[in-house]
């Protein structure tokens, strides 16, 4: 009885999985996925930042693009355990020349990179490449969230680490960095929010900042119309990106289930609402919450929601798209 019961739950849930994707996909093909900006493509994406006006562009004025689990390129072995973490294709580095500006890196003790149980490089190899790319670009603004993974401790003085390693570019923790241009801020590069498990929090002035400081809303599910509503309605709840003192982050992404087998793998299943960055744009401006838009991530990032982040920005910036802050 108990494997029919299970085996009837696996139906069903592969109805609803098929059910919430052609809710999404009749939804694009009914309303579309244009907004103010849509049809931009950067020329630059390495340097986008500073293509913008560093002297008149404020940091939460900025729709940053970001990576989910962002360190999870080589992780666990490759065709055997890479395919149940893996996030993202492209190194930290590539990434950043592609254009994305805010990264997810959990650690465990020893430092190194992780998405669960399985590991990959040292965060060293992370920092080494976030340095490459700004010793490569003058005006370009990264944000790095750095946190221990649940169920691990800390590694020891990692905060302090971070500090050494990263000292020249930190912008330390201060409310008034999100009504500052992006010039202001300069020659300082880098907003490191560190999410210890069990250490001290940092403090205001600090140079590091608190989760505080990165708010999101996940719900873990693999169900894309589901993880759809559920960031709008998220989203809906927070102050306007020009009222608030903390950046705000909606996830483009679905999460494989292990009590819904076969599918576990990441980028089957993350393929599911993958598509549909732009459509959650428009669907903001369709809504009237488009003011509340700032950080948009996802699994494997590529070309076109790069470009679908910065269009709305500068579309923002050019007084083009409609605002109500």
């Amino acid at each position: 009885m108990r494997m029919g019961s299970e085996i009837s739950q696996l139906i069903q849930h592969k109805k609803a999985v098929i059910s919430e994707k052609k809710i999404l996909a009749d939804l694009q093909q009914k309303a579309g996925n244009s907004f103010p900006g849509s049809d931009y493509h950067s020329p630059d994406r390495k340097n986008w930042m500073s293509s913008l006006d560093p002297q008149k562009i404020q940091i939460n004025e900025i729709i940053w693009p970001g990576t989910h689990d962002s360190g999870t390129n080589n992780i666990g072995i490759p065709f055997i355990s890479r395919p149940f973490a893996q996030c993202q294709s492209l190194s930290i580095y590539e990434q950043l020349v592609m254009g994305t500006r805010v990264f997810d890196i959990r650690v465990q003790e020893n430092r190194r990179v992780c998405h669960g149980i399985l590991l990959t490089y040292s965060i060293e190899i992370v920092l080494n490449d976030i340095k490459k790319f700004l010793s490569e670009t003058t005006s370009e603004i990264v944000i790095l969230e750095i946190r221990t993974e649940f169920g691990h401790q800390d590694p020891p003085e990692f905060d302090k680490y971070l500090v050494d390693q990263l000292n020249e570019f930190l912008i330390y923790q201060d409310d008034q960095v999100f009504e500052k241009t992006v010039a202001e801020v300069l020659p300082k590069r880098v907003i490191c929010v560190w999410k210890p498990s069990k250490s001290p929090p940092p403090k205001s002035g600090d140079p590091l900042w608190s989760s505080a400081y990165l708010k999101d809303n996940w719900i873990n599910t693999d169900l894309p119309w589901t993880k759809f509503q559920s960031n709008m309605k998220y989203l809906s709840d927070q102050p306007p990106a020009l009222k608030r003192n903390f950046f705000y982050r909606v996830e483009n992404t679905v999460t494989p289930q292990v009590n819904n087998p076969p599918i576990v793998c990441v980028k089957p299943v993350t393929s599911r609402i993958h598509p549909y960055g732009r459509l959650f744009i428009s669907q903001c401006f369709s809504n009237g919450y488009e003011d509340r838009l700032q950080i948009l991530s996802e699994d494997f990032i590529d070309e076109d929601f790069i470009d679908a982040c910065i269009g709305l920005t500068r579309a923002k910036i050019e007084g083009k798209a409609r605002m109500f802050y």
